[in-house]
């Protein structure tokens, strides 16, 4: 990130397009091969049984965002909002390390939701948040930072994933995912103090430049 778009970005951007960049290049290790971990490696494992697990995955996530981004909106300041991003890129965390002891497809499953889980209650947090914080005429910008990082994190980490699993297997990549999942938990430690209190939610979107 260049001085001069650091210089045009407040410190909860920053760390968000930081804690987002963590998340998406860890799930980019695995999410690209994770149907050939399922296949050579799992009990009775198949294309149906791979199919089976992104199904599940997408429709729980799908299911329970809305109703959590509800009660999210329902409560004031962003306590509730940061609670729910924190605990759920902690859940996110988790799923690879089950990844790991997986034998049968009940195991894959199983992560699958607490994946869901993580992703439902920490999607619409982190866009809440997000947006609350992005400096006026800023908006396209952190935007596109964050887009960016993503698909920069991922596209490489993707990469790096196939090389690692053909040469050392899946484990270290399983261990590799968890570890990108908890700095970015870790970082967003940093803006705790800069939650916004019940009567400052409103008025976010008139923060000035920084």
């Amino acid at each position: 990130m260049s001085k001069k778009i650091k210089d045009k970005i407040n410190k909860v951007v920053k760390i968000m397009v930081f804690s987002d960049l963590f998340l998406n290049s860890g799930w980019g290790l695995i999410s690209p091969i994770l149907a050939i971990f399922i296949v050579k490696n799992i009990e009775g494992g198949d294309v149906r049984v791979a199919g089976i697990a992104v199904g599940i995955y997408l429709l729980v996530k799908s299911v329970l965002q809305v109703p959590i981004a509800h009660y999210l909106d329902l409560n004031h300041g962003e306590k509730d909002d940061y609670c729910a991003l924190f605990i759920g890129t902690l859940l996110t965390a988790v799923t690879p390390i089950i990844f790991i002891f997986a034998t049968i497809s009940w195991h894959i499953y199983i992560a699958q939701i607490i994946h869901a889980l993580g992703m439902a209650m920490a999607v619409p947090s982190w866009y809440a948040i997000f947006g609350r914080h992005i400096p006026k005429n800023r908006e396209a910008l952190c935007w596109g930072l964050d887009s960016s990082a993503m698909g920069l994190g991922a596209g490489i980490t993707g990469i790096i994933g196939g090389v690692v699993a053909q040469s050392f297997g899946f484990i270290p990549l399983f261990v590799g995912v968890s570890v990108f999942n908890i700095i970015a938990v870790l970082l967003l430690l940093f803006i705790m103090k800069d939650i916004l209190p019940k009567t400052s939610k409103q008025k976010v979107f008139l923060l000035p430049k920084t």
